[in-house]
C-alpha cells in the first residue's frame, strides 16, 4: 500500500476509520462497508452524485475517467479539493458528502442500478 493511501488514513481520521482495498490497479477507501473515495495514481477522487457533484463542478474539479474499449467512461468519483489535506475539518465535511452519497447510491432499488450485465 503506498504512503498517500496509508496518509489517508490520517486525513479522514475526524470523519471516521477508513479501510483501503486495492482494487483495479488503485484503491477504494471503506468506510462502514461502503466506497467513499478511490486512489488512482495516488490522487484522491471522492464519490458524488446529483445532490453533491456542483461542489466539485463549482471548484472545476474534473470527474475520474478512463479509457475502455476505445471510450471514455466517466465514473461518479470527483478529484478531491487540495484543502482538505491541510484542514481536518474539511476533510471531515468532503468524507461525510461523499459517504452520504455512497448510501443514496447503495439505498437504490437492484433495478433503478446501472449496471450492466454479461449476455449469456
Amino acid at each position: 500500500m503506498s504512503e498517500f493511501v496509508e496518509y489517508l488514513k490520517e486525513v479522514f481520521e475526524r470523519f471516521g476509520p477508513v479501510q483501503p482495498k486495492r482494487m483495479f490497479g488503485g484503491h477504494g477507501l471503506f468506510h462502514d462497508g461502503l466506497m467513499f473515495g478511490l486512489v488512482a495514481d495516488d490522487t484522491l477522487y471522492l464519490k458524488a452524485d446529483d445532490a453533491t457533484a456542483t461542489h466539485f463542478q463549482d471548484r472545476g474539479l474534473p470527474r475520474f475517467e478512463y479509457q475502455k474499449a476505445g471510450r471514455k467512461v466517466k465514473m461518479s468519483y470527483y478529484l478531491a479539493p487540495e484543502d482538505i489535506f491541510d484542514d481536518p475539518e474539511v476533510a471531515e465535511t468532503w468524507a461525510r458528502r461523499a459517504f452520504e452519497a455512497a448510501l443514496r447510491a447503495d439505498r437504490k432499488p437492484a433495478g433503478k442500478r446501472k449496471r450492466r450485465t454479461r449476455p449469456t
